[in-house]
């Protein structure tokens, strides 16, 4: 087999070594059907075996409260962009984004075309480097819900805690840094996450949503746009995407077994970005940070080098070392290592060691 890489993509994202192993262990035959996760049918009771399993973990590495669903629906953020208002508006249509980068702008655009929508902060006037204080915020009084992004993939954006919306139900895109901590859910009224960043691989996406939020959706919703449709039919009213579930279910395996819980994962994510930060931080006047230290991610490291040759040069140069996919997102160029929960300490540490000499090299 072809040595892997340090795998250092945003998404589609590493994945933990043992769910990979395992997958390969079962990819032809699971035990029972004797057949492919791929194979079997989504109503088949080994199937209905891996979803309830893979929501079991959820509820119990996040501590979901029982008044709330966990749905396994498909057609990735972009779906989840015109959803949300669509399920949640009420008549007065109205809710406030908060935009600390590209996604939550690709939120509001979709969440226009069905309401009045209130810019809480825009960050774009500074680049997009910093999340706000309570006191940045513009909210809306009775706003039907406030909706932000914990963690921006593109510019390295991350809240260290949620925006405080009063009594207004949350509402979180936490696609890119879902199961990098504990989490209070409590405190979302809607909260989702694309697997391929995180948990899982490409054509799933996990939301968690308050149930009394269920009732708000008209039935006059086209029946898939409709999330209280999915939660009455436990997310197998359609045919599910059977392998992306059966992967989520085996990386939140290894983060209950082999991890030990969120709690353990979050020191060890801490520790990776303190890593690769204290080398931006070393060496400044050649690793310029993008996010301000206060919002800096645990999961997207973003930074630049003093010119595109150099940048150019370094993702050459990062190849021949075995650390893969550190280019930054296309529309804004730079350096991005994505550390999420499956990226081992070791390539952290092996790219730490890389920026140190390829500074010292090229400074």
């Amino acid at each position: 087999m072809t040595q892997r890489a340090y795998n250092f993509a945003a998404g589609p994202a590493a994945l933990p070594e043992p769910v990979l192993a395992q997958a390969q262990q079962e990819m032809m035959a699971l035990p029972g059907p004797r057949a492919s996760v791929m194979e079997i049918s989504h109503r088949s009771s080994t199937f209905k075996e891996i979803i309830g399993a893979a929501e079991a973990n959820i509820r119990n590495l996040l501590s979901v409260p029982d008044n709330y669903s966990v749905l396994f629906l498909q057609g990735g953020g972009r779906l989840q962009f015109s959803m949300i208002p669509m399920n949640l508006l009420t008549e007065q249509a109205k809710a406030d984004y908060v935009l600390t980068g590209s996604w939550g702008k690709h939120a509001l655009k979709e969440a226009n075309k069905h309401g009045e929508m209130n810019v809480a902060f825009n960050g774009s006037d500074e680049g997009f480097t910093r999340t706000p204080e309570t006191a940045d915020l513009s909210l809306t009084t009775g706003a039907d819900y406030l909706y932000y992004v914990c963690n921006e993939t593109i510019e390295g954006v991350q809240f260290p805690s949620e925006p405080d919306g009063g009594s207004v139900p949350l509402v979180c895109d936490a696609s890119s840094d879902f199961m990098h901590k504990p989490l209070d859910i409590s405190k979302y009224g809607l909260i989702y996450a694309c697997a391929q960043k995180n948990i899982g691989p490409a054509g799933v996406t996990v939301t968690i949503i308050r149930n009394d939020l269920l009732d708000r959706a008209s039935d006059e919703l086209p029946i898939y746009l409709n999330y209280k449709a999915h939660a009455d039919a436990g997310s197998l009213m359609n045919t599910a995407p059977t392998f992306a579930i059966y992967i989520v279910r085996l990386v939140t395996d290894w983060l209950v077994n082999d991890v030990g819980g969120l709690d353990k994962m979050y020191a060890i994510n801490q520790a990776k970005a303190k890593t690769l930060y204290d080398v931006i931080d070393q060496y400044p006047d050649f690793y310029q940070g993008h996010a301000k230290p206060e919002s800096r991610s645990l999961m997207n490291v973003t930074f630049r080098l003093p010119s595109d040759e150099l940048t150019k040069k370094f993702l050459a140069a990062s190849e021949e070392k075995n650390l893969t996919a550190l280019g930054g997102h296309r529309s804004v160029g730079g350096i991005r290592a994505s550390i999420y929960n499956a990226m081992p300490v070791a390539g952290v540490e092996a790219l730490r060691d890389f920026m140190i000499d390829f500074c010292k090299q090229n400074g």
